[in-house]
């Protein structure tokens, strides 16, 4: 469960920006949105398919900066 303490001083619009920060952070409000309405199968593939492409760039873009970092130490 998230909480945000509200700090003296401290205007609630703030505190609500907060929240949301951490919301997003946690995944929540992508699961509330992909949770509102019925998602038929075509749309999970696809959905899925965006998330392993996502996930699959990033691995492409790190385990090549690994590789190129001792190569410029000449």
């Amino acid at each position: 469960m998230l909480e945000v303490d509200v700090k003296k001083g401290e205007s609630v619009d703030r505190a609500l920006k907060r929240l949301k920060g951490k919301m997003e952070a946690e995944g929540i409000m992508e699961e509330v949105r992909r949770l509102r309405a019925f998602e038929t199968p075509a749309q999970k593939t696809k959905r899925k398919a965006r998330s392993n492409a996502k996930r699959n760039k990033n691995r492409i873009r790190f385990t090549l900066a690994d590789k190129k970092a001792p190569e410029s130490e000449s």
